[in-house]
């Protein structure tokens, strides 16, 4: 779909002919002093299920993805109602926690989709999933199956068993990449902010609400969003940072207060439905005007940069405005212990120009950056490659 110049018509075109939809909702949303609130659960179990029936449009329905927060804190609820209070700021005690609510999560959700004859699956993926080529297909071959049967997938990530190098961060993240994995149209985050606020409201709590976002890369996050909230891992940033990611292979992203009353309902009203009169909720986050391939974002996201390379000017100059290879000559620094073909930071003068995989270890690369191709050759001998990280395997601008 040709992207409109106004960006009040692509919201209407996209949410009129989004085929598969992924929602991430958080545990602020999901939560209260109690544990887990079974009137939200209901009320957006009633939305998502009048979300995904059919249309004139779509005739076969929408097919949905749901990333549910909410584990650590409903762990932590349970117990304290046996009387033990839990510090879950350490990582064994989350995901200790975790394992102690996601089930709890999971019979919440199910109980409430029930009610509407609609089947709901368990999936908790690690980073490592993703990571390999192999179980990333099969992700997506399971995924498009549960959809094809008309399965509500309600996905979190598998807390208990994560290690800090493969966890996604936080769930806006694993949502983000979902969106690639799923092939989906559109990406919805239910937060409990209303939007995204056009000033990190901890400095100015009168800041407006910003009605559309053109181009989140250019946004400067540090500076516009607070930290994070008191019941989950994320926040604006992550969330902008996701929608970020969205963007990039072409997909936009709706962010919506998930406690507002049918606010997905009223989001997806036609023009000119009673529904549609009051004004448009949340914040909607243009797509990028050129997709990337979903072969970068995938390389690019699947794990966490295990090192960096600082370049020269001309290298930079070759990168960014003539879509160049990084050679050895152009790189000044190498930090960090990486391996061949690990994802590594590009960078000039302290910031970050994208994400690459490397050709060379940090031991080699330390060897031979600085020299010219027949220098290389003369320490590394012929077995080498021209490029420390060819243009096919960089992502520029990546949002890490």
């Amino acid at each position: 779909m040709e992207r409109p110049e106004d960006w009040r018509q692509e919201r209407a075109q996209v949410l009129a002919h989004a085929r598969v939809v992924v929602i991430k909702v958080g545990s602020a949303v999901l939560t209260d002093a109690q544990g887990l609130s079974e009137t939200v659960l209901e009320g957006l179990a009633g939305q998502l299920v009048r979300l995904a029936a059919p249309t004139e449009r779509l005739p076969d329905g929408r097919r949905l993805v749901l990333v549910s927060s909410g584990a650590v804190a409903a762990g932590r609820t349970v117990l304290a109602a046996r009387g033990r209070q839990v510090d879950a700021t350490g990582l064994a005690a989350r995901q200790a926690a975790a394992a102690v609510g996601q089930g709890r999560l999971m019979q919440a959700w199910d109980t409430v989709f029930h009610v509407h004859g609609v089947p709901t699956a368990q999936v908790l993926l690690t980073r490592d999933d993703l990571r390999s080529r192999q179980r990333f297909l099969n992700a997506r071959n399971t995924f498009a199956e549960l959809l094809q049967w008309r399965v509500l997938p309600i996905v979190n990530e598998n807390d208990t068993v994560s290690v800090s190098e493969l966890k996604f961060g936080d769930n806006d993240c694993l949502a983000s990449l979902l969106v690639n994995l799923t092939g989906a149209d559109l990406f919805i985050n239910l937060t409990s902010a209303p939007g995204v606020l056009a000033a990190d409201p901890q400095r100015e709590p009168d800041a407006p609400v910003m009605e559309h976002i053109d181009d989140v890369a250019a946004l400067d996050l540090g500076r516009l969003c607070g930290g994070k909230t008191s019941a989950g891992t994320g926040g604006m940033y992550s969330k902008l940072l996701a929608a970020r990611r969205a963007a990039q292979i072409g997909v936009p992203t709706l962010i919506l207060p998930g406690r507002a009353p049918d606010v997905l309902s009223h989001a997806f009203a036609p023009a000119g439905a009673d529904s549609g009169a009051a004004p448009l909720a949340g914040t909607w986050v243009r797509p990028a005007g050129h997709a990337i391939p979903r072969r970068k974002f995938w390389l690019a996201y699947q794990s966490e940069p295990a090192g960096g390379v600082s370049v020269d000017a001309g290298a930079a100059q070759a990168l960014l405005r003539k879509g160049g290879s990084l050679l050895p000559g152009g790189v000044r620094q190498v930090e960090g212990a990486f391996q061949k073909g690990a994802l590594v930071r590009v960078l000039h003068e302290g910031r970050s120009l994208g994400v690459g995989l490397s050709n060379y270890s940090a031991a080699d690369l330390k060897k031979i950056m600085g020299l010219r191709r027949h220098e290389v050759a003369a320490i590394l001998g012929d077995a080498h490659y021209p490029e420390v990280i060819h243009r096919d395997n960089l992502l520029l601008d990546a949002a890490v």
